[in-house]
């Protein structure tokens, strides 16, 4: 295939292969220049399919269109269609398919499977099988698919896959799993090898890891790179996104934020320096609509409709964390959950809530369910009255496994031992075994407090489905008003206002703020009641001149009118800082 005529796109657009994947930390922009990409690609000639394979994806909103499970062409770029793979459609079609193999079963057998399929693990297992199937020609027609992924440790979660159910299945061929019957899975561990074979294929495929000029973007950038080249995908490019250019002198913020991203680019991962590298200027627009994306990768050209800069901002009359953390305090116990979108400030929200009820008079354990954990990184030291820990999925499944071992295993003699010992084995023991560990936190914040830093939305939202099942399955034959306080399942305790604040953190940005109202629409769907919103970051009354810096404090104004419009109960606000919040003393600042 030819080079593109466009020259003026980054280098990696210049002369595609088939399939761009497009990874990275919460917050890069993936979803902003995976759509960039597309549309690019689209416009010069080529057919395009554009594929997120986020949970908690926004490509309708950025390309302003009501996107399926079925792709769908994007109104105002001609060769150009989209899709989200929906993982809830994705595990009820593979379920079905499953079950449709087993027609002649016997309706025991049938209704053992139906319930093994009933896990988070399925749908996790559903989603790859959809992704597989494109990678191995699924979308016939189309000269690219460009993915568009979740943040990076629920993409690596989900690459991991193949590997653990080949090795279980090599192991286990009789039985069934939450992927369904062992004895019809050979032809899914064929698929699913082809795909990782497709995937890191440099002929086929690009994996263009996207990351910010800042250190901790970085530092994640090259365990990611690694993490990726261990897994066989070696074919690997860099984009460096929001690059700053002081366009005023005598400016000290828009100095301190060129500076802070010159200093972050020199002390680049020597793993990232040896990747072909992209750098994208930062904008002072949302990338959000058509105008806004085509404009992302061709320095100079902005949008028709951008308004002139405000010639100042003034810094909204909002109560700062300490005010959030005085509320927390007075009420002597309860789980504080944070929740948000990758790359939005969760982690040190987090860390500072912690911190602060611990100069509060308050012992807390703060842990995290994030698969890329960055909480020792953000803390940088001890704190007597502070326990600091992660749900370990590795450590936890042994945990577990050794419980059923000691438990389900004691009365077996030794083959059924070993039969015991092989079903646990499964990939899916996992997922039950971060479920169990997650649940003796919840439980936990009955008399102390626990604070918990949350993996970016999809992962966690994957995570409530396990909660909720769980409900589900423990309360389907109780009469709950006859049992009340005899049965309390991790879901009550999250809908109880007396155990559960869950904050919900965003940056004050169109995407990040549509997508925090979103999550709290699931979790009221949930019956669970989120406690405040905290906005991040805000450069709001910063006192910047330069232009780029005002345009996006005019946007930033805007999005916090939306949040008070109606969105949150309470709203909380940190301004944005020269250097980041990393230590205790920067820490306590922010609480105190």
């Amino acid at each position: 295939m030819s080079t593109l005529s466009v020259t003026k796109l980054p280098g990696f657009l210049r002369a595609p292969p088939r399939h761009l994947f497009f990874t990275g930390k919460g917050g890069v922009g993936k979803t902003s220049i995976a759509c960039a990409s597309a549309i690019a690609l689209a416009e010069a000639g080529r057919r395009v399919l554009l594929v997120s394979t986020d949970p908690a994806s926004n490509l309708d909103e950025m390309l302003g269109v009501a996107l399926s499970d079925e792709p769908r062409a994007v109104p105002g770029v001609s060769g150009l269609s989209a899709m989200n793979i929906d993982p809830e459609a994705a595990a009820e079609a593979y379920r079905t398919r499953v079950l449709g193999q087993m027609a002649d079963a016997a309706a025991t057998e049938r209704a053992k499977v139906q319930e093994q399929l009933s896990g988070a693990c399925t749908t996790e297992v559903a989603a790859f099988d959809e992704f597989a199937a494109l990678l191995a020609g699924g979308a016939p027609g189309q000269d690219h698919v460009v993915f568009d992924t979740a943040p990076t440790g629920h993409t690596l979660r989900l690459l991991s896959l193949p590997a653990a159910w080949t090795g279980f299945l090599e192991a286990n061929e009789s039985g069934a799993s939450c992927l369904g019957p062992h004895s019809g899975l050979k032809t899914q561990e064929k698929r699913f090898r082809a795909a990782m074979e497709a995937l890191g294929d440099a002929g086929t495929t690009a994996i263009v890891l996207v990351t910010c000029p800042d250190r901790a973007s970085l530092a994640e950038a090259a365990r990611s790179s690694g993490e990726l080249a261990a897994l066989g995908l070696g074919n690997q490019t860099l984009v460096v996104n929001g690059v700053f250019q002081m366009g005023v002198p005598d400016d000290a913020v828009a100095s301190a934020i060129a500076e802070a991203g010159r200093a972050a680019l020199d002390a680049m991962p020597e793993a990232l320096r040896t990747l072909s590298r992209d750098q994208l200027p930062l904008r002072g627009f949302n990338m959000v609509g058509l105008p806004a994306l085509r404009a992302l990768l061709q320095p100079g050209r902005e949008p028709a409709s951008r308004p002139a800069p405000p010639a100042a901002a003034a810094f909204p009359a909002l109560p700062a964390l300490d005010s959030l953390v005085d509320g927390l305090a007075a009420r002597g116990h309860g789980l504080v959950m944070v929740m948000g979108k990758g790359g939005v400030g969760k982690t040190t929200v987090a860390a500072a809530v912690a911190v602060g009820l611990v100069e509060r008079g308050h012992a807390v354990h703060l842990s995290t369910t994030d698969p890329a954990a960055h909480l020792s990184m953000t803390l940088g030291g001890e704190m007597p009255g502070l326990t600091v820990d992660r749900i370990d999925p590795t450590a936890e499944t042994k945990r577990y496994v050794a419980k059923i071992m000691e438990t389900r295993g004691r009365g077996l003699d030794e083959a059924g031992r070993a039969l015991l010992r092989e079903d646990l084995r499964s990939p899916c023991t996992e997922e039950v075994a971060v479920f169990h560990a997650f649940s003796r936190i919840v439980a936990e914040a009955r008399s102390s407090f626990v604070v918990l830093d949350t993996a970016p939305t999809g992962h966690t939202l994957l995570l409530m489905d396990a909660t909720g099942a769980y409900h589900r399955q423990m309360t389907r034959d109780v009469d709950l008003a006859a049992q009340r306080g005899r049965v309390v399942t991790p879901l009550m305790r999250l809908q109880d206002p007396e155990h559960t604040q869950v904050l919900l953190v965003t940056l004050p940005e169109t995407t990040p703020v549509s997508e925090a109202a979103a999550l709290q629409e699931d979790l009221r769907r949930a019956m669970i009641e989120p406690y405040a919103w905290v906005v991040n970051r805000a450069l709001l009354g910063s006192g910047a001149s330069d232009p780029l810096l005002r345009q996006r404090m005019a946007g930033e104004a805007a999005q916090i009118r939306r949040i008070q419009g109606g969105l949150a109960r309470r709203l909380f606000l940190l301004p944005w800082q020269a250097e980041a919040p990393v230590g205790l003393a920067a820490l306590r600042h922010l609480a105190a």
